[in-house]
């Protein structure tokens, strides 16, 4: 680990460093430039970073959009017998590993994100420092903390953070594979001929039990703060 030497303690570790204090009175003349090209490479990466996501997200829906075609010409040959019972089994668990995948990457994309919004509000907070007359004319935030990254994802207004979740894409995509989850169960509890209340409850436990397992990953991915504050909000 790196570190600094303070004249009178000696040695000091990187991470008691102190944090930038502003650009005010820099003279600098190329500083607005490397500003800006760092600007434009963080929004560069967004809009790769979503790219791929959604490409993926697309990839998938499309799979599992094929498995269902190909479950119903099956059904129109051969009836709800042992091909349609183990072709929908095979079916069903490979969207639940392609969904599955799909989902870590999109929980994983979805905390870069706000890593990149954050890296971006700290750049506008350099932005007001060397031009403070600007500020009321920014909609984003010029705060690298929660609360700036919430002001920026909700350009100021007050959102409620329930639906904040429930309309996101990671959102979205739990809740399909948790269809997919109980689906895989109940035709598992179907080809051992259970009676039709177990292939109920065994359906619900196996969509509900992804649907924990899911929400444990994402909690993971996002227990920590997207970037150390440098600029947090007043107050």
């Amino acid at each position: 680990m790196s570190t600094d030497t303070d004249p009178a303690t000696g040695p000091t570790p990187e991470h008691d460093v102190a944090r930038p204090t502003g650009l005010t009175g820099t003279v600098s003349p190329g500083l607005p430039v490397f500003l800006s090209t760092e600007h434009w490479s963080l929004l560069g990466t967004r809009s790769m970073t979503w790219a791929e996501v959604m490409s993926r997200i697309t990839i998938h829906l499309t799979v599992v959009s094929a498995f269902l075609v190909v479950l119903v010409l099956t059904v129109q040959r051969t009836g709800f017998g042992t091909p349609f019972r183990v072709m929908s089994i095979g079916f069903a668990s490979a969207a639940l590993i392609m969904g599955s995948l799909t989902a870590i990457r999109v929980n994983m994309a979805s905390h870069e994100d706000a890593c990149l919004v954050s890296a971006m509000n700290r750049l506008r907070h350099a932005y007001v420092d060397l031009a403070p007359e600007i500020e009321p004319y920014l909609t984003a935030s010029i705060h690298d903390d929660s609360r700036g990254l919430m002001h920026t994802y909700a350009l100021g207004q007050r959102r409620n953070m329930a639906l904040h979740v429930m309309g996101s894409t990671s959102f979205f995509l739990m809740t399909v594979n948790g269809i997919v989850a109980g689906t895989l169960g109940a035709l598992v509890a179907s080809a051992v001929d259970a009676g039709s209340a177990v292939v109920v409850v065994a359906g619900v436990l196996a969509g509900l039990a992804y649907l924990v397992a899911h929400m444990g990953i994402a909690r993971r991915v996002f227990s920590g703060k997207p970037l150390d504050p440098h600029f947090p909000s007043p107050g």
